[in-house]
């Protein structure tokens, strides 16, 4: 009795492993994943439920007098056949029923509400009864049906790419027998990722000579008073230092340091997604959440930030200023999922024209696929400042009791330790972004000295 118990407790515990692993490589391949539209209605007009019901009512006594015999069931067949008769429309029904949908935005941000209003046109009366199928991740919060409109208000809780769905609207005449039904599809949105909250934009050594609000090392026209120097022909009389001149006796003006703008590039790691077994937190969800923070700070400070994302196919956008540049930036990755499918087939070459000479890089990455080391060692023999911010992919789960387990877990945590300690030895900056923290904690210590370049 005892080896056949062991047995299936062996058993059992490897499907739980199993599934563990399935449910962090899946990701978002979840059983949440809602089911496509039906096949489309079929055209032409065709009987209503009322219809059906009366009809069948009908026949059921029909068939019961004849097999019976007994005349008096026929009286059962009267009150359908008459409510038929007086729900027959005056007229031929609604015909030449044509429908569109207006989504309003079609860009939006996770969380946010999209207004549709589905416009229905058709002759004679009717009556509207709408069905909706609703695309992946789309919730249905508000359903209001008019004389010839239909308005949803639908939310989209996460980022990417998003098919809202279609609506069936089933047009009725007016006593409800006939229908004509007509399909809109609502098409797709783009969802950005919420920002992390990030206010603090630590720079590099060397910046680009570029008028910006960062202090550089170089002495400029800036407003940081740096040291005094002899007065040169030609300098302005109003930056004398007077007490410096009185102890030299020379005149001694001020020195000042030059304010230049930074370069920022922030690179995804779109290679893998692993969901935390514990929390259910996704690492591609929070990679593209910090990201957007550190690129809308960079953003606030008059910087250029630019993307690339790793992963499939590489894609990438220049650095540039504005804010309105956040846009450009944000859009320019969600085809990184569609529908819930994260795509990620291979790792391509790092463009050249989106890591500019010198430009800071922020390599946004859970650490989880091996193949982002190629990346960071292309990165490092360009000799970009380099700073790795890490999205922690969360521990096992380890079964109370499981001492073999808890070994593994200590393994995976000395394995992941070795990791970071190797990427600091390279001199790559690394720090650690706890979903639900503010960013500001991961990029305190780098305010501490300005991030140097790695050697060639």
């Amino acid at each position: 009795m005892t080896e056949p118990t062991e047995a299936r407790r062996a058993e059992a515990a490897v499907r739980r492993a199993e599934a563990a692993v399935r449910r962090a490589l899946d990701g978002l391949q979840g059983p949440d994943l809602a089911a496509g539209p039906p096949p489309p209605p079929p055209p032409g007009r065709r009987a209503g439920e009322r219809a059906l019901r009366l009809g069948t009512l009908a026949v059921v006594a029909l068939a019961a007098a004849l097999l019976s015999g007994r005349p008096w069931v026929l009286a059962l067949a009267a009150g359908p056949l008459v409510l038929l008769a007086l729900a027959l429309p005056d007229g031929p029904g609604p015909y030449a029923v044509t429908a569109g949908a207006d989504v309003e935005p079609r860009r939006c941000f996770e969380g946010e509400r999209v207004r549709v209003r589905v416009a229905v046109a058709y002759e004679g009366e009717g009556r509207l009864d709408p069905g909706v199928h609703l695309g992946h991740g789309v919730r249905l919060d508000h359903l209001a049906t008019g004389p010839h409109h239909v308005d949803l208000h639908l939310t989209v809780t996460r980022w990417g790419r998003w098919s809202l769905g279609a609506v069936d609207v089933d047009v009725y005449d007016r006593g409800g027998l006939a229908r004509r039904t007509v399909r809109v599809d609502l098409g797709e949105v783009a969802v950005f990722p919420e920002p992390g909250h990030a206010r603090l934009t630590p720079v590099p050594v060397r910046l680009p000579q570029r008028l910006g609000e960062h202090t550089a090392l170089q002495r400029g026209e800036g407003v940081e008073v740096t040291g005094v120097h002899p007065y040169v022909r030609g300098e302005r009389q109003r930056r004398i230092h007077w007490p410096a001149t009185t102890r030299r006796g020379a005149p001694q003006v001020h020195r000042f340091a030059a304010e230049r703008a930074a370069d920022t590039v922030v690179l995804l790691d779109a290679l893998t997604d692993v969901v935390d077994p514990v929390t259910g937190r996704s690492t591609l969800d929070e990679t593209f959440r910090a990201a957007a923070g550190l690129v809308r700070a960079y953003l606030r400070t008059h910087d250029r930030a630019g993307v690339v994302s790793v992963g499939g196919t590489t894609r990438w956008l220049r650095p540039g200023s504005g804010q309105g540049y956040f846009y450009r930036v944000a859009e320019s990755v969600l085809d990184v999922r569609k529908d819930r499918a994260h795509r990620s087939e291979g790792l391509g070459p790092l463009p050249p024209p989106a890591l500019p000479d010198g430009a800071l890089v922020y390599a946004v990455t859970p650490l989880a696929d091996q193949r982002i080391f190629e990346v960071l060692r292309q990165l490092r023999g360009r000799a970009h400042p380099l700073v790795v911010v890490e999205v922690p992919t969360g521990d096992p789960v380890v079964e109370p009791g499981d001492t073999e387990g808890e070994l593994a877990l200590r393994l995976w945590r000395a394995e992941r330790a070795a990791m970071r300690f190797g990427l600091v030895e390279h001199g790559i900056a690394v720090v650690t972004h706890r979903p639900g923290d503010t960013l500001d904690l991961a990029l305190a210590p780098l305010l501490r000295t300005r991030v140097p370049g790695a050697r060639r």
